[in-house]
């Protein structure tokens, strides 16, 4: 990047508080950032390739769907006319829903899970609209209008935003279509919330600058970048047009915070810049999170986790019938790899060991035997070389793995048999690790809240890293999901366990 490019244009002259250093990234993503598009003129121009795809897939499918109905019925195709008020009806209405539902706003897009329901809830809303005016109206073949469009237009709009989400989360890695922010507030704080952009390869903002309380003009650190300090916090509406930002980000609380952030709205009417205030509240979905305006008092909500109820009924049912299904589909490979473990070393088919599940009851989990049989009996001898951190005891290397284990651990396999556990009860397909007897023993008391919910065959610690984790980064994930869970998540989080397998991260 050229040094013009670098800073703000020299005819511009900084307010007395502004303070202008190298600004140079020395990250190789963010090198050509300012070469590309601004924030809005790549959300408005991602908005209409969304909205383009859409209307294509809701007129093919519904279109599909009226040339079924004529051929099965044999409806005479001059009165093609007459026939067509529904579908376009339906087109109307289910194009209309996606717009109300703001599945293509720039603060849903690419955000995965939230995209996802937010097109799938329009599409049932559409749907049950049509229903109620085919009831009134008498829409002639009604019915293949479920049967057909109704799945492929929500497959197919599903599919395009997940291409399209794919595609845009790869150009992000390369610096393009990021939004510009500048960080306000102390450095502990700004630099927090710079650290969590920069790791999140999903993250919409690259961060250009930082505005910070006192003196110290040091560079923010964020992974190997260092972000120039560039502004203190009362010259951010001028820094934020200097540095063309798309965004301002409020980190962390401010002294005189509403007075400040009133001022701040202000100061930025008329551009083109954003304001975002980061939570202070940590490991809180935003599904539990709403807000409740009282008379000009913005009042936040936080839903208190539930552990009984419909939700759970929801996962037992989703998890039974999961399980039913994978047993199906899987007997046969269930039965291959039970003759390689058998014919590879000494010992039975299946290992069985006591876990805690829910409430810190105690089952058998089962899993093909990945060790050889004495396994258990060799432990004493490795544990002064263990690798992993906490109460875990995990070795890269471990001599009991036999060549079939390895195989079987790297790609996940061993715990197929697991969903047995799951039809028993004992488990659930998505949750928290199931741990021994001896963790749960050396828990703190905190940790024990992972045995709120039943463990899970997959989890957010399978799909993050697995034995590459920390033992605290662990618990964090698995307090997050014990009180955050949703069926969305889950169904998510098993997608991409899949992808997991297929290039394992942390698997021996």
């Amino acid at each position: 990047m050229s040094e013009s490019r670098a800073r703000p244009a020299a005819a511009a002259q900084p307010p007395r508080a502004l303070r202008l250093v190298d600004a140079t990234p020395t990250s190789a993503v963010h090198q050509h950032v300012d070469t590309h598009l601004s924030g809005l003129v790549w959300a408005r121009r991602y908005r209409d390739l969304l909205r383009t795809s859409d209307t294509v897939i809701v007129v093919l499918a519904i279109g599909t769907a009226l040339i079924t109905g004529l051929v099965t019925t044999g409806a005479p195709v001059g009165n093609l006319l007459s026939y067509s008020v529904g579908p376009i009806a339906l087109a109307a209405i289910w194009l209309a829903s996606l717009a109300a539902f703001h599945t293509r706003g720039s603060h849903t897009v690419g955000v995965g899970a939230l995209e996802y329901k937010r097109v799938t809830n329009a599409t049932a809303l559409a749907f049950g609209l049509f229903a109620i005016g085919c009831i009134v109206f008498t829409v002639d073949f009604a019915r293949i209008y479920f049967l057909v469009a109704l799945p492929l237009g929500l497959g197919g709009v599903v599919a395009m935003r997940w291409l399209c989400r794919k595609w845009l989360l790869r150009q992000r890695r390369f610096g393009h279509y990021l939004a510009r922010a500048i960080i306000v507030g102390d450095r502990a704080d700004a630099e927090y919330v710079a650290q969590q952009v920069e790791q999140k390869s999903g993250a919409t903002f690259v961060v250009v600058g930082a505005a910070l309380d006192g003196d110290n003009i040091a560079d923010l650190v964020a992974g190997d970048r260092h972000i120039p300090v560039i502004s203190d916090v009362n010259g951010v509406a001028q820094a934020a047009a200097e540095w063309r930002a798309d965004t301002v980000i409020v980190a962390g609380p401010r002294a005189g915070e509403s007075d400040y952030i009133r001022t701040l709205g202000w100061s930025l009417e008329g551009t083109a810049t954003e304001l975002v205030l980061s939570s202070r509240l940590t490991d809180v979905a935003g599904p539990r999170i709403h807000f409740r305006p009282v008379e000009g008092l913005p009042l936040i909500h936080v839903e208190i986790p539930t552990f009984e109820g419909w939700k759970h009924v929801l996962k037992r049912t989703f998890d039974v019938v999961f399980a039913v299904a994978a047993l199906l589909v899987l007997a046969p490979a269930l039965v291959v790899i039970g003759l390689f473990v058998h014919f590879d070393s000494h010992g039975p088919v299946l290992f069985r060991q006591e876990r805690c599940g829910r409430n810190g009851r105690t089952f058998q989990m089962v899993k093909f035997r990945s060790m050889v049989a004495t396994a258990e009996d060799d432990l004493a001898g490795l544990l002064d070389q263990n690798e992993a951190n906490g109460v875990l005891f995990k070795l890269r290397n471990d001599p009991r793995v036999t060549r079939v284990g390895r195989l079987l651990r790297k790609y996940s396999l061993d715990e197929l048999p697991q969903i047995w556990n799951v039809l028993n009860g004992d488990m659930s397909i998505v949750g928290p690790r199931p741990p021994l007897r001896s963790e749960v023993d050396s828990y703190e008391k905190d940790v024990h809240r992972r045995l709120f919910i039943k463990p899970g065959i997959t989890g957010l610690w399978q799909i993050s890293g697995r034995s590459d984790l920390s033992w605290e980064e662990s618990v964090r994930l698995d307090l997050y999901y014990v009180e955050n869970w949703s069926l969305t998540g889950d169904i998510m989080i098993i997608w991409r366990t899949f992808k997991t397998i297929l290039k394992p991260v942390g698997a021996y």
